[in-house]
């Protein structure tokens, strides 16, 4: 990858009197998969909007390939864009939908031929060329909104929510065909989405927002494992947050002491809360007690919700194991070890 080749630069985006984005910062390097991934009303589609030409900015910049693209027009961005409707004229054929951009650029003839050809083949849909949006299924709609854009060379292609209308099957095989694509073509892409799973499987780089801003960014693996806030560890899956208050668990109503001292690495980390996935906890032995709450099977593993003095918490343990019933009091622990120290906790 090279250096920076998109940026956004003290970026500031409002709806009227209601700041949505405010002095969001963010690099991305030419050829990146970037996920921007939060819950509904972060401002991830507010930024990726703005990309797009489609809301101005109240104050910051936009550059793209070395040049201010702030006040450009959409049409003179180039920027492809797939909406997450997928935006397909369902009385045009598969090869008119793809060749409909180029034509409005003024392509014809073996050349229009060739790069619509060449797109549709890319997305593995050449034998259904003359078919329309109705006769295909919504992953090769999907394919054919791609397609669409893939064909106009944009220097950055965004995705609103690429894999929400689809079912599960679908969204495996519309994963491995978006890595496809983006990999053998080179270009820049940026999806949103509010799935940790999708952005974690798909991404190269993940920038988490909430309320406006960039909460952390980091690859999938420093996201998943390495989050640095409350929000962060809730949203990938940390389910057991505290706050870390003189060495202690913050709960509701009272300090709790930890199972063990705290290690020199976390102290040395200042760390503001401390984070445990459900597969962390060890249940069946150590200092704390709870009282089975609900139970349920997942296949490989078993869920337990304990009612504790420090709140819910949340356990996964094998299948195999012996269950335990709903209303059983059970020894369990946090072991520090396993911890994920935040430095921030709100």
């Amino acid at each position: 990858m090279s250096d920076t080749y998109l940026k956004l630069d003290k970026l500031t985006l409002a709806y009227g009197d209601t700041v949505a984005v405010k002095d969001l910062d963010l690099t991305i390097a030419k050829g990146e998969l970037v996920a921007l991934l939060g819950p509904s009303g972060c401002g991830k589609t507010t930024t990726m909007r703005s990309i797009a030409g489609l809301l101005s900015p109240t104050s910051g910049r936009i550059t793209l390939d070395g040049n201010d693209i702030t006040r450009v027009s959409a049409n003179k961005r180039n920027v492809g864009l797939v909406f997450q409707s997928y935006a397909l004229f369902p009385h045009l054929t598969v090869y008119e939908n793809v060749a409909f951009g180029l034509r409005l650029k003024g392509i014809g003839g073996k050349d229009l031929d060739a790069k619509v050809s060449a797109g549709i083949k890319s997305v593995g849909l050449a034998k259904f060329a003359d078919r329309k949006p109705a006769e295909l299924s919504g992953g090769q709609q999907q394919r054919v909104a791609l397609a669409r854009s893939m064909v106009m060379e944009p220097k950055v292609l965004l995705l609103d929510e690429p894999l929400s209308n689809l079912d599960a099957r679908l969204r495996l095989e519309m994963r491995a065909e978006l890595q496809r694509v983006q990999k053998e073509t080179g270009v820049t892409m940026i999806f949103v989405t509010h799935d940790q799973i999708e952005a974690l499987a798909l991404a190269d780089r993940i920038v988490v927002m909430l309320d406006g801003g960039i909460e952390q960014i980091g690859t999938p693996e420093e996201i998943y494992n390495k989050p640095v806030s409350a929000f962060v560890a809730d949203f990938v899956g940390f389910e057991n947050v505290f706050a870390l208050e003189n060495g202690k668990l913050a709960t509701s109503n009272s300090l709790v002491e930890l199972s063990a001292p705290v290690p020199p690495a976390l102290a040395t980390k200042a760390a503001k809360g401390l984070a445990w996935r459900p597969r962390m906890v060890n249940l069946g032995s150590g200092p704390y007690q709870g009282t089975v709450r609900g139970t349920s099977f997942a296949g490989n593993t078993r869920e337990y919700l304990l009612d504790t003095p420090l709140g819910p918490i949340k356990a996964e343990v094998d299948a195999e194991l012996p269950t335990h019933a709903i209303g059983s009091t059970l020894p369990f622990d946090l072991p520090l070890a396993a911890a994920a120290p935040l430095s921030r906790y709100r």
